[in-house]
C-alpha cells in the first residue's frame, strides 16, 4: 500500500459506476497481494482497445479512449449474452473492461459479433489509510423506514435487447402524461447511465438503479442482498414523493439472479402488476405463462415482438393477456386500465 496523489485521480477518467464515491476518502492504493471483491474501486492503465473505445462518465458522456488512459472503474462480475461473461479475478492481473459504465474484469467469453474486451492493466485497488479497500457499498444510500410507492409495476423479458428499457421507459412516460408523480428503478443487470437518463427523459421525479444501493452489477450477487436493495430504492422513491413506481429487472427469465427475483415471493409481493416484453411469439408466450405460474398478475406484452403485426397475431392468440406497443403504454386510456386492473387485483387478493 502507498498513498496516491489527489491530481492522479483527478485526471483519471471516471466510469458512471463509481459516481456515488467521494474521492476524498481514497488516499491510498494497494498494488500487490490483493484479491479483488465486487464493487472495490481500481485506477487502471487502458493497454490494448477492443470492443469498448469509450467510457461512460458519471454525467453521461462516452468519452473516447486511448491507449495509455488511466480509468476509475469499479470490480465486478458481468453476465451479458450479447456482450461478455466476465468474473472478478483472483488477483491484481491484466483484465479487462466490460462495459463501457466502468466493470472491470475478466472475460472469459463472448458473442462473436464482437471483437474482444478492452485491456486493463490495474495499477492498484483504491484504500484508504488503514488499508481497507474503497468499495461502492459504502456509498449506497442510507437504508431507511417508510412506505413503498402506492403501486409498483415491474419489467420482465425475455432476454437482452427484448425491448424492457424501452417499455418501461413508455409506462413512465404514461403515468407522468397521466398526471402521476413517477419514479424508476432497475433492480439487476451492469452499471450503465444510458437507462437512467431515458427514464429521466421520460418524465421520472426521480431515478435510482442498483448501484444507488452499492452495487456495480447484480451478477453473483445474493437474492436477499438484491431483494434489501429494492426494497430500500423503493421506500427512496416514496421519500421523493414519487406515487408510482416503474421497475425494470435486467436480462431474461433464464438468467439466474433473475429467475431468483422472479421466483422469491417478497419481490412478488412487491408488484401490483408486470409487463412483459419479448423478441418474439414463442418468448412472449413462454414468459407470460411462466409468470402467471409464479402468480403475477401479467398486464400485457410488449417489447420488440410488436414491431412484427404477425407475430404479435401469434403471440395473443396464445394468452390471454393483451398487447400494447410503446405509443399505447404512453396514453392515458392504457394508464387508466392498468391501474384498473390493479385495484381489481387488490380487491381479489384481499377476498
Amino acid at each position: 500500500m502507498e498513498p496516491i496523489a489527489s491530481f492522479r485521480l483527478t485526471a483519471a477518467k471516471r466510469s458512471y459506476a463509481v459516481r456515488r464515491v467521494n474521492f476524498a476518502e481514497c488516499t491510498h492504493i494497494i498494488t500487490k497481494s490483493c484479491k479483488p471483491q465486487p464493487g472495490d474501486l481500481v485506477l487502471a492503465r487502458v493497454q490494448a482497445l477492443g470492443s469498448h473505445k469509450r467510457i461512460e462518465l458519471p454525467n453521461g458522456r462516452k468519452a473516447t479512449l486511448h491507449e495509455g488512459d488511466e480509468v476509475l472503474l469499479a470490480f465486478g462480475n458481468r453476465y451479458a449474452p450479447d456482450q461478455y461473461e466476465a468474473y472478478v479475478p483472483e488477483s491484481l492481473e491484466a483484465c479487462h473492461m466490460v462495459a463501457a459504465g466502468g466493470i472491470a474484469a475478466k472475460a472469459v467469453s463472448w458473442h462473436d459479433r464482437l471483437t474482444g474486451p478492452t485491456t486493463i492493466e490495474p495499477v492498484g485497488v483504491l484504500s484508504r489509510s488503514d488499508g481497507k479497500a474503497v468499495n461502492l457499498k459504502e456509498f449506497a444510500l442510507p437504508t431507511i423506514a417508510c412506505q413503498m410507492p402506492a403501486a409498483v409495476f415491474g419489467v420482465f423479458g425475455t432476454s437482452m435487447n427484448a425491448g424492457k428499457t424501452a417499455t418501461a421507459a413508455s409506462l413512465v412516460r404514461g403515468f407522468a402524461l397521466s398526471g402521476y408523480k413517477v419514479g424508476a428503478l432497475k433492480v439487476t443487470g451492469t452499471a450503465a447511465g444510458g437507462d437512467p437518463w431515458l427514464m429521466h427523459d421520460s418524465g421520472a421525479t426521480q431515478v435510482l438503479d442498483f448501484t444507488d444501493g452499492g452495487l456495480a452489477t447484480t451478477f453473483g450477487t445474493p437474492l436477499d442482498t438484491i431483494v434489501g436493495t429494492t426494497r430500500n430504492l423503493l421506500r427512496t422513491l416514496h421519500r421523493s414523493d414519487c406515487d408510482v413506481a416503474v421497475v425494470e429487472i435486467a436480462d431474461g427469465l433464464f438468467q439466474e439472479e433473475t429467475r431468483q427475483v422472479a421466483a422469491s415471493p417478497l419481490m412478488h409481493s412487491l408488484f401490483d402488476g408486470v409487463v412483459f416484453a419479448a423478441g418474439d411469439a414463442l418468448g412472449a408466450v413462454a414468459g407470460v405463462h411462466s409468470l402467471e405460474k409464479l402468480g403475477y398478475q401479467v398486464l400485457g406484452l410488449s417489447g420488440a415482438v410488436m414491431r412484427s403485426p404477425l407475430a404479435v397475431r401469434e403471440a395473443i392468440v396464445n394468452v390471454d393477456v393483451p398487447a400494447f406497443s410503446l405509443a399505447d403504454l404512453q396514453h392515458p386510456a392504457t394508464v387508466s386500465t392498468i391501474m384498473e386492473h390493479t385495484l381489481s387485483g387488490r380487491l381479489a387478493a384481499a377476498q
